[in-house]
């Protein structure tokens, strides 16, 4: 009922100066082409530089220390493949990998993925998406064409250099990754986080908004929150939402016109309350290639879902009650439980879901998170207790014996 109140614009906490476009990172073409010699073949490494000073310039305001820290997880980034792996037969390495985060996300989440492809020798690629790692406001005019748009320059900058082509995104970075492969014969494969292949069709009503949004500026916003994260929107726009449901709806369309046939490797939970599980079941169902895996997280590890490969198919118990983790989640997948900000100890704590209807409960949620438990936002895990949303997955290790057996399987 709350996200229906907020998606037709109900009364929210008043906007901020973060809740307007900074006018430096709405579109894609323009941010390249723009007093640069090269526009659409800019080298990658000129891309990060560019990316780095523009999101310094976004949060001048924000004192030296964070700002290192802003820039450095919110910037897109490159990584050489570690040293004793083969080089390619006709370009400088064999593989690599374009990494793709999630919507109001930031290349941060790419990280610990980033690493290991860099150890297993894959040349890494990591973009920011437009609309991302400045602020939130910059999510209300971009497009779901921008996003498409930066996908395909990583991949053009990454084909240069690598024999082999693979792309990975986490959540709208997973739809995107796949709409990319649909249209570039280069992809050789497929890593997928959470994939967002279909969302609740609640989305496709956010658009309302525009009848009634010039006279309630508010009404633009699902949720108007205070943004403490620094790596991750805590706002959210009704026509990001928008948007995804246009990428969606429009990747599906693709993928009935089209068989998949590479390698794709899924790792996704059944307890998530962004996307929907059953059409990322069903898209793998269809996913032709003997060597596709998906990791599936569940609070019920023995039931297997009907008419899906077995030997496709892992599953992982994702109740861990020694750790008082009642479920996985959506966010809970791309990160370790050691990373030092989303980790079991870290220091930021997702308390968004009581903001702002019960400010008791946000606060015990912030001030005290070794008291909370934590799992997706769920009716019957609320019922528990003090519950934090879940922003790590504490079988990140297993996850990575899974993708290493997938690789080795590749042709």
């Amino acid at each position: 009922m709350r996200r229906l109140r907020s998606i037709l614009g109900a009364v929210t906490p008043p906007l901020e100066a973060r809740h307007q476009p900074s006018g430096l990172n709405s579109r894609f073409s323009e941010k390249l082409l723009a007093g640069h010699p090269n526009g659409d073949h800019l080298a990658f490494a000129d891309y990060v530089a560019l990316n780095r000073d523009m999101i310094r310039q976004a949060h001048l305001k924000t004192d030296a220390a964070s700002l290192e820290k802003i820039v450095d997880g919110n910037s897109p980034f490159e990584l050489k493949p570690a040293a004793g792996y083969p080089s390619g037969h006709q370009k400088t390495y064999r593989r690599g990998v374009l990494l793709t985060h999630g919507l109001t996300d930031s290349p941060y989440f790419m990280r610990y993925l980033a690493a290991f492809f860099q150890e297993n020798g894959f040349r890494v690629m990591a973009v920011l998406l437009p609309g991302h790692g400045t602020q939130p406001g910059d999510l209300l005019e971009v497009t779901r064409q921008e996003w498409a748009k930066t996908v395909a320059y990583g991949a053009d900058r990454l084909a240069e250099e690598v024999d082999e082509v693979y792309l990975a995104g986490y959540s709208i970075g997973g739809a995107l990754s796949v709409y990319q492969s649909l249209r570039d014969s280069r992809v050789r494969g497929l890593f997928l986080f959470s994939p967002a292949i279909r969302i609740t069709r609640m989305a496709a009503l956010a658009n309302l908004h525009k009848l009634y949004s010039w006279l309630i500026p508010s009404a633009k916003w699902v949720e108007i929150m205070p943004d403490r994260d620094i790596y991750k929107y805590e706002s959210f726009t009704k026509h990001a939402a928008a948007q995804t449901h246009a990428l969606t709806r429009e990747l599906g369309a693709r993928l009935r016109q089209h068989e998949l046939n590479i390698p794709v490797f899924t790792a996704a939970s059944e307890d998530d309350a962004k996307v929907n599980t059953s059409a990322v079941l069903e898209f793998m169902a269809r996913a032709r290639h003997p060597s596709s895996k998906l990791v599936l997280y569940t609070t019920n590890p023995k039931k297997y879902p009907p008419g899906f490969p077995a030997e496709q198919l892992e599953l992982v118990n994702s109740a861990v009650p020694e750790q008082k983790i009642l479920s996985s989640a959506h966010t809970a997948i791309v990160l370790p439980a050691d990373d030092m900000h989303y980790g079991a100890r870290g220091e930021y704590s997702n308390c968004m879901h009581y903001y702002p209807d019960d400010m008791e409960k946000y606060d015990a949620c912030i001030n005290n998170p070794a008291a909370d438990f934590q799992g997706e936002i769920t009716g019957e895990n609320l019922k528990v207790g003090i519950l934090r949303r879940l922003m790590y997955n504490p079988n990140f290790a297993a996850l990575k014996v899974s993708m290493k057996r997938f690789i080795d399987d590749l042709p």
